[in-house]
């Protein structure tokens, strides 16, 4: 064999070894998509591609707790009032309201990931992935979804033990309050006040829930749910009246103490309203927007408690 002949067959050893160490991964990295990058699914069917998450937008209050519990990196937050949460999320962008959000705001951030409120942020899906943007759009509003939403967050975020320890602080939480209660149940209705008219809660709603967790009977329940509402059902004073419950709890959603004072106006001079035995025994209780309108997330234990205090006063909860 001539030196020639030997020198060409080194180099193509050479190349091949150069690429069988590419090949085998030794010494060379792969892209970091290939490596990183996880699918979930979200509420609405989607298949969501995430590759990191140290930069979220929440485009809803809702949420808030939640990823401050599971440490997440959020950059931009809704306009929202005062809370104990706000010195958490103090360097937060704000992006708008939840009902009126930013987006150009949102996407100017070119956060990892927009986590939206299924019903309210769908319409912003198509921007949001024409800018490369992960979107995840969720629904949150029971107390199974919260504990189901727990889990999804802190397996995106790889903080699953942490969300494990959420979970379970809610679950005890719940079980104890529900381990002092009679085993009588009570009748209730919740009725929905807002400006423009009265609607009666089922058990999809945040107090509907609530109620169906501490064993209340809602009376509502087998009433056909609105078309564009499936948490609501139309109201009438026939219907209440027919039903009678034992207890009657309001949620409003608007000017609280504007529509309070209209709603008891209306209890005090409708002669109907009198016969009505949660009326008779003062049973009528209004409920916490903050608790019972925006999904309390990982104070559900709290609202299931008011809840409970008002039904069963009798009971000692402890402290």
């Amino acid at each position: 064999m001539t030196n020639l002949q030997y020198n060409k067959i080194k180099v193509i050893l050479m190349i091949m070894c150069i690429f069988a160490l590419v090949g085998s991964g030794c010494g060379v990295n792969k892209p970091a998509e290939s490596l990183s990058s996880r699918t979930f699914q979200d509420d609405v069917g989607r298949s969501v591609q995430i590759e990191k998450t140290d930069k979220i937008v929440a485009l809803s209050n809702s949420f808030l707790d939640i990823l401050h519990g599971l440490d997440a990196k959020v950059i931009g937050i809704p306009n929202t009032k005062e809370t104990d949460l706000n010195q958490y999320f103090s360097t937060a962008e704000k992006v708008g309201f939840v009902y009126n959000i930013n987006i150009e705001k949102v996407v100017a951030l070119q956060p990892d990931l927009v986590i939206a409120y299924q019903g309210i942020h769908d319409k912003f899906i198509p921007i949001l992935e024409a800018n490369n943007i992960p979107v995840l759009v969720i629904k949150m509003k029971t107390y199974d979804e919260v504990l189901t939403k727990i889990k999804l967050l802190a397996e995106i975020l790889n903080n699953k033990e942490k969300g494990q320890t959420l979970i379970e602080n809610l679950t005890n939480s719940v079980a104890t309050i529900k381990s002092k209660l009679p085993s009588q149940s009570k009748s209730i209705v919740i009725l929905h006040s807002t400006a423009r008219d009265v609607t009666v809660e089922l058990e999809s709603s945040i107090a509907g829930c609530s109620a169906q967790t501490l064993g209340l009977k809602n009376l509502a329940n087998n009433q056909e749910a609105l078309s564009n509402n499936p948490e609501m059902t139309p109201y009438s004073l026939e219907k209440m009246v027919a039903m009678n419950p034992e207890i009657i709890f309001v949620t409003i959603m608007g000017k609280e103490a504007e529509l309070k004072t209209k709603m008891l106006a209306e209890m005090k001079n409708n002669p109907a309203w009198a016969c009505l035995q949660a009326v008779k025994n003062n049973q009528v209780y209004f409920l916490e927007q903050d608790l019972f309108q925006i999904n309390p997330g990982l104070r559900y234990p709290e609202a299931i408690a008011t809840m409970a205090k008002l039904a069963y006063p009798e009971v000692d909860y402890g402290k």
